[in-house]
């Protein structure tokens, strides 16, 4: 028999078969062992592993194995789940390329990745294209990355917060802008990320506690006695100004 597909390679082949373990310790031994002794078969097999893979930590060790292969191979075979309709693939692809670092990859953010449904697929795209943006367009992602302001739970908007954070200074305005409108849940978002920016070591949770606080005072009657508080969130504009 002819054996034609190149998972038939010895390697690939039982690499595959050790990937398939039910025991995720025996699969996370099979990921280290394909890290540690590159080989040009494992590729296929560990980016389609990650697309299934259910446990957190096999998966984290399939992306470090495949930073460990060839890389003209690898990036190529990453960049083709991007594409993919199964949203671990997607997530799981974007969060290897952000350990590869190899800044070929950034035309493949597309705005759909930034603004996929699945959360988690975003949330990598935001971290991979915060870190992959080049000199003088980081404006023009944190136009798109503002968009998701509000958007999901404390983890997702800490996420974004952490991207704004990566992009800096020229994000700045754009924060700054949606700190500003009319939207409680974008401005208050907008503002716990002006505060992260000014100080990334900063608690999310401390920072979004008093964000919600000067949202909620600005919306308040003036009727209701309660005095402007353009002089709250000046402090945190002024602090996100000052930054560095």
């Amino acid at each position: 028999m002819v054996k034609t597909n190149a998972d038939t390679d010895t390697g690939g082949a039982r690499l595959r078969r050790a990937l398939r373990s039910d025991d995720a310790s025996a699969r996370l031994q099979a990921a280290l062992t394909a890290g540690t002794a590159p080989d040009p078969g494992s590729v296929d097999v560990l980016v389609d592993r990650c697309a299934i893979e259910p446990d957190f930590y096999v998966r984290d060790m399939l992306t470090w194995a495949l930073t460990r292969q060839d890389r003209e191979r690898t990036l190529g075979a990453v960049l083709s789940q991007l594409d993919s309709e199964i949203g671990q693939a997607r997530s799981q692809a974007l969060h290897t390329l952000s350990k590869l670092g190899d800044p070929r990859a950034w035309p493949a953010i597309t705005r759909e990745l930034l603004r996929d449904d699945d959360t988690e697929v975003a949330r990598a795209a935001w971290r991979v294209a915060a870190g992959l943006v080049p000199a003088g367009r980081e404006s023009e992602l944190a136009a798109m990355l503002a968009t998701q302001f509000g958007r999901g739970d404390r983890e997702t908007r800490r996420s974004l917060s952490r991207a704004f954070a990566v992009l800096g200074d020229p994000a700045l305005p754009v924060v700054e802008r949606a700190a500003d409108g009319p939207d409680r849940e974008v401005g208050a978002h907008a503002l716990a990320t002006l505060s992260i920016m000014a100080d990334p070591e900063a608690g999310f949770d401390a920072a979004i506690a008093e964000a919600d606080r000067i949202v909620a005072l600005r919306a308040a009657p003036a009727s209701a006695g309660i005095p402007d508080p353009a002089g709250l969130d000046a402090a945190i504009l002024d602090a996100a100004a000052a930054r560095g």
